[in-house]
């Protein structure tokens, strides 16, 4: 059982509409305000999606590179960037983000039915992110969001090799229509496959929309960490739409340490998660 909890916080993604929820932060000021009030209650790790002068999801390189920059000026967190974009980015400019820089990257595992829409990601494509990441020392998070992906992360890790600093962090994306349930049994059926990859695995994990909870408290109970934001989730409770992202983590913050496993500091995060010292 792990002493500690990972939080991270995911404030923006690529779903939402900024018309359709006032709250969410698109522009870079209301990102780094957010990354500065969610790192003070108890986050280490951010996980980023950016968004264009019209608020629309891009992979711009310029606006990524200056988010990174930013991040790291004002913040001490883990700056992690989505290599998964939108579901319509091409896979080209999914690669580059990691011209960008990032402390860390997600890697989702497979393909799978995204609501109405086809997250589309060929083992070729998984491949040639996971050993990028590799050559230019980014951590991956490997997102699961079926219990198939944890499968392919072995044989992954078999053929190609442990990622970046050697340590296995795994994202386990529950309730997204097409993907695995956000459930505790899923989780559990989830937490019992982890037992096939390296030891020392760790998991965190992510329920959307109203599995939001029933994926913490299940995460917290079998040894697990969190992500929360509003990435995931834009209803705090039923009829209540969520005030900010800073919301979202001081309740994932306030389970954790009912559960006695306090927010990890971002230097043992990065202990955790084999991430090198800021300013590396």
């Amino acid at each position: 059982m792990t002493t500690g909890t990972l939080i991270t916080v995911a404030p923006t993604g690529a779903e939402s509409a900024k018309a359709e929820v006032p709250a969410l932060p698109v522009t870079l000021d209301e990102l780094l305000l957010t990354a500065k009030e969610c790192e003070a209650l108890g986050a280490a790790v951010i996980h980023v999606h950016i968004r264009d002068d019209e608020a629309k999801p891009t992979l711009d390189q310029g606006r990524l590179r200056e988010t990174v920059a930013a991040l790291r000026e004002s913040t001490d967190l883990i700056v992690q960037l989505s290599s998964g974009g939108a579901v319509t980015d091409p896979e080209a400019d999914r690669l580059a983000v990691l011209d960008a820089g990032p402390d860390m990257a997600s890697c989702t595992m497979g393909t799978l039915n995204f609501g109405d829409d086809v997250f589309l990601n060929r083992w070729e494509f998984i491949v040639d992110l996971h050993t990028r990441m590799q050559e230019r020392r980014i951590v991956p998070e490997y997102e699961i969001f079926d219990l198939g992906h944890l499968t392919a992360l072995q044989r992954l890790l078999g053929k190609y090799g442990l990622p970046a600093g050697g340590h296995v962090h795994v994202d386990f994306v529950m309730g997204v229509p097409g993907g695995m349930p956000g459930t505790t049994s899923a989780l559990v059926a989830a937490h019992q496959a982890l037992r096939d990859l390296p030891e020392g695995t760790t998991f965190s994990a992510t329920g959307i929309g109203r599995s939001t909870i029933p994926v913490m408290l299940a995460s917290l109970s079998a040894g697990g960490h969190l992500r929360v934001g509003m990435e995931d989730t834009v209803t705090y409770a039923k009829g209540r739409p969520v005030e900010s992202n800073m919301q979202l983590v001081a309740r994932a913050v306030g389970f954790a340490q009912l559960a006695q496993r306090p927010p990890l500091t971002t230097a043992e995060a990065r202990g955790l998660l084999g991430v090198p010292a800021a300013g590396r």
